[in-house]
């Protein structure tokens, strides 16, 4: 169960399922800190290699510059490992979900975790239909494999905030359905700078960031029969 006056599980292992390099730091970089400060042990797994952003100007392979940025920022977050997919980047809708349930699993049995951390699915938080997705097929393998998973939301006063100054299709929870967790953001936000590529100036992250604070807030979206403590 989430620990009310913490906020978060007493996971020992924790499998973070993530779409594309950067979701690890840009939206659970302080969870993941607070697991690893805790003395979990954190893995990423992400379904695409990032390979369809139109941000930078980049020279070479970008989906290799993205997963050498993924592994810098993994590092700096005290992410044991972060397992990249090959799953089309902006195309995760289009693979079987069965397909992407498989790999979640396959990456479970070789953690084996105490739980998923992922985005909240309604709308993936950000409103990408990527984010959805991968969050969907970590809660269908959870269910199958008997592990509590805990989604990454946000308060809906704040994805409203966002949705009108961005336009964004970002989507939220009443705060009474959330549990708050203090979170210390210095290496999340190191985490972000190692995502050159995506970090860039007037991004809506700055502005979320901003309006959250030293809080970030997530909802049990599976109960799991694994013990959390």
């Amino acid at each position: 169960m989430v620990d009310p006056q913490h906020g978060l599980p007493k996971w020992r292992r924790v499998l973070a399922v993530v779409a594309h390099p950067d979701d690890e730091s840009f939206g659970l970089g302080a969870l993941l800190d607070r697991f690893v400060a805790a003395g979990a042990q954190v893995r990423v797994l992400c379904l695409t290699r990032g390979e369809a952003s139109t941000l930078g100007d980049i020279d070479g392979d970008l989906a290799e510059v993205r997963g050498a940025e993924l592994r810098s920022a993994a590092a700096a977050l005290g992410v044991g490992e972060a397992t990249m997919c090959a799953h089309p980047d902006g195309g995760l809708s289009a693979v079987p979900p069965e397909r992407l349930e498989a790999d979640v699993i396959e990456q479970a049995h070789r953690v084996e975790p105490d739980g998923l951390l992922v985005f909240d699915p309604v709308a993936g938080v950000t409103g990408h239909e990527d984010h959805e997705t991968a969050s969907r097929a970590a809660i269908a393998a959870g269910e199958r494999l008997g592990l509590p998973v805990l989604g990454w939301a946000l308060p809906e006063d704040v994805g409203a905030i966002l949705r009108a100054e961005t336009g964004g299709g970002f989507a939220g929870h009443p705060r009474e359905l959330l549990v708050e967790v203090p979170v210390d953001r210095s290496r999340q936000l190191e985490a972000v700078r190692c995502h050159a590529t995506q970090a860039v100036p007037g991004s809506v992250l700055w502005r979320r960031l901003e309006l959250l604070g030293d809080v970030e807030y997530v909802r049990l979206l599976v109960p799991g029969s694994v013990p959390s403590a």
